[in-house]
């Protein structure tokens, strides 16, 4: 059954819309707002998809004194049908949001991209793997509710077989659960893999400045949409090509989001996202002989005896350690209140978005 508020055929469905979105939405259409979702946000304004095309709204009704309420690329909004200037009234409630932490001392949560199905996690194979950064990266993809893959760019610079096997296989040991494909924009080797994989949702793109998120972004659309520049043969750094967030529509089905590099990823409660990351740790954990164990001098801890026994090795334990303090600081300096509010209604959303795309399906 279609949903009554657009026709199968809508142009907005190839940007995600659904019949759950169409139901939240049923309260403004019988109100003659506009239903939109945001493809870029500058400075209190952004531009939103509808369709009657792009426009050009402000977010001064949408923007409270919590940085996380703030429109965001990816949010699905309510926006007037006319009007100099033309306002965005409010968002639907989101499935999901990609939080990370900001660099101040209030340690606020800054969200860069809402809704979204995928986190791709470029990581440059030009330079050595930072496998911590990696397990950082999964983490803000894990706590925000979507899927993470992780795609090594430039993988023509390897081009020993044996040793792109090698570097693939020390990446999935970091990413259990997650899929690890190598991919060079530049020769097309693995592209049609990943648009494949991607085909089915919302992806947003997640990187360091330099690790070939923009080129990659191209690649995948077919055109020369992002601005590339060339990173720097010492580190394998670059500036931040993108300097805004973008929402992209993909040829074979699906959006991109691709976002600025990210120097700093600060977690932000994301204590479920760790333990997904370093879920053998977590494993061993339960059998610990105490349940408050924190496997570091405990009799009976199981994380210990499989440190000892070579089974773990000691770097995921230290990174897996210092992750859970990070955050734990973090939680300690905000709002529980707020943040479980915030969490328990991105999680209820999302189960119901899903629920009623498996329904779909089933019928």
């Amino acid at each position: 059954m279609t949903s009554s508020v657009f026709p199968a055929a809508h142009p907005l469905q190839s940007y995600g819309w659904d019949d759950a979105w169409a139901d939240e939405f049923a309260p403004y259409d019988a109100e003659g707002l506009l239903a939109g979702r945001v493809v870029r946000v500058d400075r209190g304004q952004c531009d939103v998809v509808t369709a009657d095309g792009v426009l050009r709204a402000d977010t001064a009704f949408v923007t409270p004194h919590d940085p996380l309420r703030v429109v965001c690329t990816g949010d699905w909004v309510a926006v007037e049908p006319a009007g100099n200037p033309r306002y965005v009234r409010t968002y639907l409630p989101r499935r999901t949001a990609f939080v990370r932490s900001t660099s101040s001392k209030r340690s606020e949560g800054q969200i860069l991209a809402a809704n979204v199905d995928y986190a791709v996690i470029a990581v440059s194979l030009a330079v050595e793997l930072e496998l911590g950064r990696v397990e950082r990266f999964l983490a803000l993809a894990w706590e925000s509710g979507a899927q993470p893959v992780v795609v090594l760019t430039k993988a023509d610079l390897v081009p020993d077989p044996v040793t792109l096997g090698h570097l693939v296989q020390d990446v999935e040991t970091t990413a259990p659960g997650v899929a690890v494909l190598p991919v060079s924009a530049g020769t097309g080797d693995g592209l049609d893999v990943l648009a494949a994989v991607l085909s089915g949702g919302t992806t947003v793109l997640l990187g360091q400045s330099g690790a070939g998120k923009s080129t990659l972004a191209n690649a995948l659309i077919g055109e020369d949409v992002m601005h590339v520049q060339a990173a720097r043969e010492v580190d394998g750094k670059g500036r931040h090509t993108t300097t805004t967030r973008n929402l992209l529509a993909l040829p074979g089905g699906g959006v991109l989001i691709d976002t600025p590099g990210l120097r700093g990823v600060g977690l932000w409660d994301a204590e479920s996202g760790v333990g997904q990351v370093f879920a053998e740790i977590e494993e061993l954990a339960a059998d610990c002989r105490f349940h408050d164990c924190a496997h570091v001098a405990e009799p009976g801890c199981a994380v210990l005896t499989a440190l000892e026994s070579g089974a773990l090795p000691e770097r995921r334990l230290d990174s897996y350690r210092k992750l859970l303090r990070e955050n734990q600081r973090i939680v300690a300096k905000t709002d529980a209140r707020l943040r479980t509010e915030i969490r328990r209604d991105w999680k209820r959303k999302g189960a119901e978005g899903k629920a009623a795309m498996e329904a779909k399906r089933g019928r």
